[in-house]
């Protein structure tokens, strides 16, 4: 098939969900994509072209009637359909990311953060402002590592930066509800997510350590979703008396599984890990406990035998409400979370191959939001 034709046709199937107030918003939505997938990473001018072609893209993205979900109605459309066409566990992978922009003022952006100066000879401050969009994202994928497309996304900047170390000198985390904070992006994505699926039962929604959320775990139970995700916080199990830590120390290894890994350079070695796993009564946090119930979750360990020599051992500690009964299960789900590695391949991709981080941040619609 002709290269050129096959793009046609893809375009044509991921747009074929998208509705607009005026049909010719999505005739220049579609030249759109053309043009700027035939100049990745270039600014509107030099993608349209000539000036007539730039003038109308511009009219596009300043256009009141023209949002992000609009824009996006499309893909996902076309998503629920390549997922309707699966059968099994759909592995909903999250993460989040950052795209830097280099601009003197950085408030027609906003702002990403704050980082330490390595050359503090050359610049004198401690810390320099970085401007930006932060993107939270959802990719499907099958448990074979099938993409299937976006399931949820949102973007967002900041209009002021605190840091997260420096509040928590003042409050704790935990006393303020989700509703308050960026993280509430995880349940929010969670619920666009399972929408796209006809039986949310069939997601497994799968995050890094940023993901250990205690209204993520309920919101799954509301849902009927579920969740599997790499723990970060030693929360309160049983009646209160001891963590989950201090639980899964007595618990024996139950199994051994080996993998394939690579270090940062990229060489590949084998890793023997023991398997162990349990069923725990988790609490929700002391200031929550009134607003939350406590949720009956499963913890899989997998912790690696010796010391490798490239890299760090590896130590997971893992936790779904799915149910496990064997070790064949868990190394099953160990297999769903080594897929997590994806979404960070699809954010490279964004950055390296479509360039996005040399699009003009200018030119990107994003709401602003107070951190």
């Amino acid at each position: 098939m002709d290269p050129m034709l096959e793009g046609t046709s893809w375009l044509d199937e991921e747009l074929a969900g998208s509705t607009f107030a005026d049909a010719r918003l999505g005739q220049r939505l579609r030249r759109l994509l053309e043009q700027l997938g035939g100049a990745m990473g270039a600014s509107l001018p030099l993608a349209c072209q000539d000036w007539a072609a730039t003038k109308a893209a511009y009219r596009f993205f300043d256009n009141d009637r023209v949002s992000e979900a609009e824009i996006l109605a499309g893909h996902f459309a076309a998503t629920a359909s390549r997922v309707a066409a699966t059968e099994g566990p759909l592995l909903i992978l999250h993460d989040t990311t950052e795209f830097v922009y280099h601009r003197v003022r950085p408030e027609p952006i906003g702002l990403t953060g704050q980082y330490p100066c390595r050359n503090t000879s050359y610049d004198r401050r401690p810390f320099y402002t970085v401007c930006g969009l932060l993107m939270h994202s959802s990719l499907g994928v099958t448990p074979d590592g099938l993409p299937l497309g976006l399931c949820a996304i949102q973007f967002w900047t900041r209009a002021s930066f605190k840091g997260t170390s420096t509040l928590k000198r003042h409050i704790n985390p935990t006393r303020v509800s989700i509703e308050q904070k960026e993280s509430l992006r995880w349940p929010e994505n969670m619920r666009q997510a399972s929408g796209l699926a006809a039986d949310p039962a069939r997601c497994i929604h799968i995050g890094d350590r940023e993901g250990d959320i205690y209204e993520l775990f309920v919101t799954a139970h509301e849902l009927g979703t579920h969740f599997l995700v790499r723990s970060s916080v030693d929360r309160r199990a049983d009646d209160g008396t001891r963590t989950i830590i201090a639980a899964m120390d007595e618990v024996p290894g139950q199994g051994e599984h080996r993998i394939a890994v690579r270090d940062d350079k990229g060489k590949s070695s084998r890793a023997h890990l023991t398997i162990k796993y349990q069923r725990l009564h988790v609490l929700p946090p002391l200031a929550k406990q009134k607003r939350y119930p406590a949720l009956e979750l499963t913890v899989i360990c997998a912790d690696e035998r010796g010391t490798p020599e490239n890299r760090p051992p590896i130590h997971w500690r893992l936790i779904t409400d799915l149910p496990i009964t064997c070790v064949g299960e868990a190394v099953e789900k160990i297999g769903w979370y080594a897929l997590r590695w994806k979404i960070e391949l699809f954010h490279k991709i964004l950055k390296s191959g479509c360039r996005a981080e040399e699009a003009v941040g200018a030119e990107l619609k994003c709401p602003t939001v107070a951190n």
